[in-house]
C-alpha cells in the first residue's frame, strides 16, 4: 500500500460524524423525524447504523495506522504503550462527559459510547498486534456464537432463557449485576452496557478486516469488487439470522452486527469506488474537514450543547422558531443542524490552523 492517505476513509468518518451530532443534538428530545430517532426496540431505523458505521472505522484506522507504525520500526511493547493510554485517555473523556451539563457527580453513567469505542479500540488494536486476518475472523465469529448462544440459552433470573425484552434479556441483566445501579441511566441497563460490548468488538474487527482489504488490494478496481461483495454476503446473513436472532441496536445483538457491518462495507465501497477510482473528489473536502478531527469534534459537540443551554440560547431559540410557525419536530432537526453547523466551523478552523487533536 502506498503512503497517500484515502481520502474515502476520510469522507466517509466525516459523514459520520457529522450525523452523529446531528442525531444526538436535537431541539427537542420528544419531537423528532422518524429516521432521526433509534429503533424503539427490535428493528432499525437510519440512526442505529451511524454508531456501529464509526466502530466500523475504528477497526480501519487501527490496521492502517498500526502498519504504517510497524513499517518505521516500532516495537509492540512502544505501540501498547501507546495503546493502554489512548484507551484509558477517550474512556476517562466518556466519563467526563457524563456530567454535562450540571456537573453532578451522583448522576454519572458508567457505560456510554466514547467508552465503548475506547474498548473497542482496545481489542482491534491487540488483535492486530498478535494475529492474522484469520485470527480476527475466527475471532469475530466465535465471539458471535457465543454472544447467540448466551442470549438465547442462559436463563435469566425471574424470566427463563432467550428473552430480548427490554430489561428482561440477560445483558440488560447483567448490567443490572455488575455495575452500581447509581451508574446505570434511569431503565436500569445501558445501551453500550457490558456484554453488549462484545459483539460491538466484532463491529470493529469487520473494520480490521476491512483493513487489511486495503492493505493487500491487488487493484483498486478488485478491492472496490470485494468490498462490495463481502457487504452484500454480510447484509444477508444477517437478516437471515435476524429471523432467529432479532436484530435489536440496544444490545448490539449478532445479526445486527452483520447487517450494519454489511451496510458499513458497502457504503465504504461505493466511496471508494467514487473517490479512488472515479476520482469525484471535490465534494469531499468540507467532511474530510469534519473527519479530521472526529472523536474531539464529538467531545467539543457536547460542550457546546451544555454552553448553548446553560447560557440560555437553546431555550430562547427552540420556542422562537415554533412561535414563528415551525412544526415541533421541524424546529428540532434545525436546532440539530444549527449544532452540525457549529461544530463544522470548530473543524474548519482546527483544520486551517492544521491543528489535529489525537485522541
Amino acid at each position: 500500500m502506498d503512503n497517500k492517505r484515502l481520502v474515502a476513509l476520510d469522507a466517509f468518518r466525516g459523514m459520520v460524524i457529522a450525523a452523529m451530532i446531528l442525531v444526538n443534538y436535537p431541539g427537542n428530545w420528544k419531537a423528532m423525524y422518524a429516521p432521526l430517532a433509534h429503533a424503539t426496540w427490535e428493528g432499525t431505523t437510519p440512526t442505529d447504523f451511524i454508531f456501529p458505521f464509526f466502530v466500523f472505522m475504528v477497526g480501519i484506522s487501527v490496521a492502517l495506522s498500526f502498519t504504517k507504525q510497524l513499517g518505521q520500526g516500532k516495537r509492540n511493547s512502544e505501540m501498547i504503550r501507546k495503546i493502554v493510554l489512548r484507551t484509558a485517555a477517550i474512556f476517562a473523556i466518556g466519563l467526563a462527559l457524563k456530567l454535562l451539563p450540571n456537573l453532578d457527580f451522583s448522576k454519572v453513567e458508567l457505560p456510554g459510547v466514547l467508552q465503548r469505542i475506547a474498548l473497542v479500540y482496545f481489542a482491534c488494536a491487540l488483535l492486530f498486534l498478535y494475529g492474522n486476518w484469520k485470527t480476527h475472523l475466527y475471532v469475530g465469529i466465535a465471539i458471535l456464537l457465543i454472544y447467540w448462544a448466551l442470549l438465547s440459552w442462559i436463563p435469566v433470573p425471574g424470566f427463563g432463557p432467550g428473552v430480548l425484552e427490554p430489561g428482561k434479556n440477560l445483558a440488560n441483566w447483567l448490567d443490572s449485576q455488575v455495575i452500581p445501579l447509581s451508574l446505570l441511566n434511569k431503565k436500569g441497563y445501558d445501551a453500550e452496557g457490558v456484554l453488549s460490548t462484545l459483539p460491538a468488538i466484532v463491529s470493529g474487527i469487520t473494520g480490521l478486516l476491512a483493513g487489511r482489504m486495503i492493505l493487500f488490494r491487488k487493484s483498486k478496481e478488485r478491492l472496490a469488487l470485494n468490498l462490495f461483495a463481502t457487504g452484500t454476503l454480510l447484509i444477508l446473513a444477517g437478516g437471515i439470522w435476524g429471523w432467529y436472532f432479532p436484530i435489536i441496536k440496544k444490545i448490539w445483538t449478532s445479526s445486527y452486527v452483520l447487517l450494519t457491518s454489511g451496510w458499513a462495507f458497502t457504503l465504504f465501497g461505493l466511496l471508494y469506488w467514487i473517490i479512488e477510482i472515479r476520482m469525484v473528489t471535490k465534494w469531499t473536502k468540507p467532511f474530510v474537514i469534519f473527519g479530521s478531527n472526529a472523536i474531539a469534534i464529538y467531545v467539543i459537540a457536547d460542550i457546546f450543547e451544555t454552553i448553548f443551554l446553560k447560557s440560555g440560547l437553546h431555550d430562547t431559540a427552540y420556542p422562537a422558531m415554533t412561535e414563528a410557525g415551525l412544526s415541533l419536530q421541524a424546529a428540532s432537526l434545525i436546532w440539530a443542524m444549527f449544532s452540525v453547523a457549529v461544530c463544522f466551523l470548530t473543524s474548519w478552523i482546527l483544520w486551517t490552523k492544521r491543528i489535529f487533536i489525537k485522541l
